[in-house]
């Protein structure tokens, strides 16, 4: 059981790695394309906008899709291990992985609370 969790674990990492590192290289690209440089100020979060972003086809929708991905990716393999902790009954390392997404899910809060 643990070695088939650890290869999920490993899957879900490598994905969203994989996926976030596209999103962002199609924004960078769209933004060379648009004559603006990846390096200059980038718009603020709006997680409204993101969709219509996206649907648009705006570099800036997929930038902060991946920058979202790169940043849910390590949340979501510590969820995976929760989950496979609860099956196999390990109670440590569920309460160890809640107190892990509980500080996780402070430093977004507080981070975007600050911005």
């Amino acid at each position: 059981m643990v070695c088939a969790l650890e290869t999920s674990i490993a899957r879900l990492l490598t994905i969203g790695t994989y996926a976030s590192i596209a999103l962002i290289s199609v924004g960078v690209v769209g933004l060379l394309a648009a004559g603006r440089s990846p390096l200059d100020a980038a718009p603020g979060f709006d997680l409204g906008r993101l969709g219509g972003d996206l649907v648009a086809l705006r570099s800036e929708g997929f930038l902060w899709l991946g920058i979202l991905g790169l940043i849910a990716t390590p949340a979501s393999r510590v969820l995976a291990a929760l989950v496979g902790y609860a099956r196999t009954g390990e109670r440590a390392m569920v309460v160890i992985s809640v107190l892990i997404l509980a500080v996780i899910a402070i430093g977004v809060v507080s981070g975007t609370a600050a911005g």
